[in-house]
């Protein structure tokens, strides 16, 4: 049973030809941009894939916005961004989901997932981050009509259903641009997070309960809430991912990457900081 792909881009003409070569199965491959400057429209209508561009304004937005204006073709879609890539087992397992419920085998009536949870092999220097970066949960399959996705960075979706994990993982080249790519972004994001820490703080109280509950992705995310109101948050992260996640097994690599994640991690406090001089009236800085 074919699924449809969503991909979104920003000035992805390197990135963007791997990723469609992954997904060259699909009938139905809809890119959804944020104004590139460089060839992706060309490289996207060249291969076949429906064009849709706005101005970017935070990822929950915008991948609101593709949900509730984008007619897909098929009731599956998966959603990847350039620097990824679909597996043959991935799209397998994808498929043998939405043939399932095709044959009317699986259905929201009877309490079967609509949307699915995926993990990713995240690369770095040429590894597989196995231990610094392992593949995690991110919501990536879904029906548009039962989702929304809410936060400015790193979306937590809200699911008009079950949800299920799939057992596969597609491929991530994180750093396909270069360190300072990854850095000029992870600043915008730092700000995105910053926002959303104040907001967390003020609206999301912490719920015990949460961080024993089955489902692995809700004790993720209170995980989260109860790090915004931990002190020392960058070297935690760094202790964390190097010496408990098992960071140093991926060697020069996993070093690096949990260095720049203690970075991006002390942006983030730098920014909340501010944000909370300024609503006490004093200067930023």
């Amino acid at each position: 049973m074919p699924i449809s792909i969503f991909i979104q881009t920003l000035n992805e003409e390197d990135n963007l030809p791997g990723l469609l070569d992954s997904v060259s199965f699909a009938d139905d491959v809809v890119v959804l941009d944020s104004l590139s400057k460089d060839r992706t429209k060309e490289i996207a209508l060249a291969r076949g894939c429906r064009w849709y561009e706005r101005a970017f304004d935070g990822r929950g937005p915008h991948q609101n916005w593709a949900m509730e204006h984008i007619d897909f073709k098929h009731r599956w879609v998966f959603y990847l961004d350039a620097d990824e890539r679909m597996t043959p087992a991935l799209r397998a397992e994808a498929e043998a989901i939405a043939a399932a419920w095709d044959r009317g085998e699986m259905s929201r009536e009877r309490g079967d997932a609509v949307a699915y949870y995926c993990g990713r092999k995240n690369y770095f220097l040429g590894r597989w981050l196995r231990h610094a970066m392992p593949p995690g949960n991110i919501m990536r399959f879904f029906q548009p009509p039962l989702i929304r996705f809410e936060r400015l960075a790193n979306p937590t979706p809200a699911v008009d259903g079950a949800v299920g994990y799939l057992r596969e993982h597609f491929l991530h080249y994180n750093f396909s641009k270069g360190i300072a790519e990854w850095l000029e972004r992870h600043n915008r994001y730092s700000t995105y997070e910053a926002r959303e820490t104040m907001k967390a703080l003020r609206e999301r109280p912490v719920r015990p309960a949460n961080l024993v509950s089955p489902d692995r992705n809700t004790r993720r995310l209170e995980l989260k809430n109860v790090s915004f109101r931990m002190p020392g948050r960058p070297f935690l992260k760094f202790a964390y991912m190097y010496l408990l996640q098992g960071g140093f097994l991926d060697g020069r690599p996993g070093l690096t990457y949990c260095t720049l994640q203690a970075i991006y991690e002390y942006q983030i406090v730098l920014k909340v900081r501010e944000l909370v001089r300024v609503e006490r009236g004093l200067p930023p800085a």
